[in-house]
């Protein structure tokens, strides 16, 4: 890719080089951003490695601390076997833990049973029918709003062969276009890739600023211009030594003292709109 643009890049600044230029720039900066965002999802599944290892440790460190709760319970059991026997201290913790449980689990079940139901359930019915309403009009049948109505039955079926058949096309699109998708690069590729168009970026942006510079846009369309006068004044030449040839040499200078000038100051005109228009078309 990059060899293929090298002649551009490498070409002599002048007025038609910078449309090509900023064209070339414009493809190459989405597909730099599609390799760094590839690279970007290739570093988080390396990442994503690590936090796994990570997380393991952090794992093995809980079930430790498990552990630990255990001895400090097996400690306070001897602790208490020293007042009493072994088996009596151990009924002892066991019971204080489960008076524990029973009373966190009683509290627990009693906030439940206090904010159930979570949603507002009469609100969520009402807000439905008035929508059913402003679909069918008086034409909606709010049996369908009812769990054990067969309206509701067949209106839940209905949407769950809807959404089973939703769900059918999306994986036959998502095949077909894994199926279509070239294979992803591998890391390697993708630096070599960044890097090689990296630079080529790099020599677009300096052909930006020679073909931006205002001085040198100036002396391009100055060359241009001197160039298109030469040739009209080569061709008025040629033209005044035609007539020179055919009329009479006291004619001939007096055309040319009359006319010279003016096919000058025309062929100035013509080089210089001819110019403009070339830079105003770039």
């Amino acid at each position: 890719m990059s060899g293929r643009h090298s002649g551009r890049a490498g070409q002599r600044p002048g007025i038609s080089a910078l449309p090509d230029t900023l064209k070339l720039a414009a493809r190459l900066a989405p597909r730099q951003l599609n390799d760094e965002i590839s690279l970007a999802k290739i570093e988080l599944a390396g990442k994503g490695k690590q936090l796994g290892v990570a997380g393991a440790f952090v794992g093995v460190a809980l079930v430790f601390v498990g552990l630990l709760v255990i001895a400090l319970v097996v400690a306070a059991i001897l602790g208490l076997a020293t007042v009493m026997p072994a088996w009596l201290a151990a009924l002892v913790v066991a019971a204080a833990f489960l008076l524990i449980v029973l009373i966190g689990s009683l509290i627990g079940l009693r906030g439940f049973k206090k904010a159930m139901p979570v949603l507002p359930e009469q609100t969520v019915r009402g807000v439905k029918h008035d929508l059913g309403i402003l679909k069918e009009g008086s034409s909606f049948d709010a049996s369908v709003l009812d769990p054990s109505s067969d309206a509701y039955k067949a209106a839940q079926a209905a949407k769950a062969a809807k959404a089973q058949m939703a769900k059918a096309e999306k994986a036959a699109k998502d095949a077909a276009r894994k199926a279509e998708q070239p294979p992803a690069p591998s890391e390697a590729e993708l630096l070599r890739r960044l890097k090689q168009r990296r630079e080529h970026l790099a020599s677009v942006r300096d052909q930006l600023n020679v073909e931006l510079d205002v001085k040198t846009q100036g002396k391009a369309l100055l060359d241009a211009a001197e160039h298109k006068l030469d040739d009209g004044r080569r061709f008025a030449s040629k033209t005044f030594a035609d007539l020179s040839a055919k009329v009479p040499a006291g004619l001939t200078e007096r055309l040319i003292a009359r006319w010279k000038e003016i096919f000058l100051f025309a062929a100035s005109a013509t080089v210089a709109t001819v110019g403009l228009r070339k830079l105003f078309k770039k």
